[in-house]
């Protein structure tokens, strides 16, 4: 069984940096893709960011390109959200995934992580 902990959310002030992590059990993090959703209060979970098993590609939703950068380290079992230039609306709750398949372009979610809070204050 697969599990996921996200880690490193927390509040910041518009225009600030945070670096998310998602540390993996198991023995498929290094041949899955691996991805982070979110989700705001009262909307639905949404996509934002997906890397392939090996790190060669990377796919992000629209709203977070030039400013969210998705990372994995396939020895730490770990896979990484660099989020800058933090806007109020993107506070949410957010979510790491990894997929059934190994590219991110066709992300299928397996198994969630319980979640970790972003608050960005203006």
């Amino acid at each position: 069984q697969v599990q996921l902990v996200e880690s490193g959310g927390g509040l910041v002030q518009a225009g600030g940096s945070l670096r998310l992590s998602c540390a993996a059990s198991g023995r498929t993090f290094s041949s899955s893709a691996m991805g982070w959703f979110r989700q705001a209060p009262g909307k639905e979970r949404e996509f934002v960011a997906a890397i392939s098993w090996n790190a060669v590609s990377t796919n992000y939703a629209n709203s977070v390109k030039g400013r969210f950068t998705i990372s994995r380290d396939n020895a730490k079992n770990t896979v990484y959200l660099q989020i800058n230039t933090l806007k109020p609306e993107d506070t949410a709750v957010y979510y790491c995934a990894q997929s059934r398949g190994a590219f991110s372009n066709t992300f299928s979610t397996a198994f969630w992580g319980q979640g970790t809070q972003v608050t960005v204050s203006s």
